[in-house]
């Protein structure tokens, strides 16, 4: 356990569940002293997180994940320290928001052509801004299959190999990139994220990278070169060898190395905040996250 959680959604994310004032106090709760409020290509709940923590002891880092594209791979870059009132995230969060509610219906209609069913009622109840998500699907799938007899469905039960966070599980194996449910959704490119993050004022760094990179080198000293100033080396995603492969690049590269959970809420029950060990690294991973910000 750590005491500062750099990756935390909010429910101005599509898959968080808690409200920014929610967020601050199970941080509290946990005893964080620094955390960023990081949605998906949404600054909304920093403002809100900023106002409610000012007579608590307690720092927040402003930040967001942006989804962006690098030779048709889909990253996550987090944007550290940015000018959060720059309406520039604001018109890329509504442009995505746009493309995903066409994907919607496309997404929904996939899943049921694999042999998943839902209720369109339970799908509507979950759906924010008219987009569901891969974790809303399976959250309604394994609802409507009371008798648990859908074998596509199995794994994502108590005790199947997947149910550690089935939702977010299920999204990975059926929603996500090159998967049989995928809806593409045009990001801007990974050189347009980092120039749109420093140009704010922040420093972009790449997120849990072993979650979808799976440590190609080449693709790694591909990004790198793009212009990334830092990896989320100690991510919940991570395993000790994921954290050690992903340490030393970073230290090679002379890259600011961070540390976040990347809590949602029940989309992934067994995520936690603060559940990234940092291996005692607090305070000189905030001390050179602020060095970069400052300078």
């Amino acid at each position: 356990m750590s005491y500062i959680d750099l990756h935390i959604h909010s429910s101005y994310s599509n898959d968080g569940e808690f409200d920014p004032k929610t967020i601050v106090d199970k941080c509290l709760d946990r005893k964080i002293k620094y955390f960023s409020i990081a949605d998906h290509n949404s600054v909304k709940a920093i403002d809100e997180a900023k106002s409610y923590i000012k007579d608590k002891d307690i720092e927040i880092i402003p930040a967001v994940e942006m989804d962006c594209t690098i030779d048709n791979v889909n990253l996550h870059v987090l944007g550290y320290g940015i000018d959060y009132h720059s309406t520039i995230f604001n018109e890329i969060e509504e442009k995505i928001i746009l493309q995903e509610q066409a994907a919607t219906q496309k997404r929904l209609k996939l899943i049921r052509k694999l042999g998943i069913d839902f209720s369109d009622e339970t799908i509507a109840g979950l759906s924010k801004n008219g987009i569901v998500t891969g974790e809303m699907i399976a959250e309604a799938a394994m609802e409507f299959d009371k008798e648990h007899a859908n074998p596509l469905l199995k794994p994502y039960y108590e005790d199947g190999s997947r149910s550690d966070n089935p939702y977010v599980n299920f999204y990975w194996d059926y929603c996500s990139q090159g998967k049989p449910a995928y809806t593409e959704v045009k990001f801007i490119s990974l050189q347009e994220a980092i120039k749109i993050i420093e140009e704010n004022g922040g420093i972009p760094v790449l997120a849990h990278p072993g979650n979808n990179l799976k440590e190609n080198s080449s693709l790694l000293e591909n990004i790198i070169a793009r212009g990334i100033k830092g990896i989320e080396v100690y991510s919940s995603y991570h395993s000790e060898n994921q954290v050690l492969f992903y340490k030393e690049f970073a230290l090679k590269h002379k890259l600011i190395l961070t540390c976040g959970s990347d809590f949602h809420g029940k989309t992934k029950p067994s995520i936690s905040i603060g559940y990234s060990n940092c291996e005692n690294n607090e305070e000189s991973i905030i001390a050179a996250l602020k060095g970069v910000l400052n300078r």
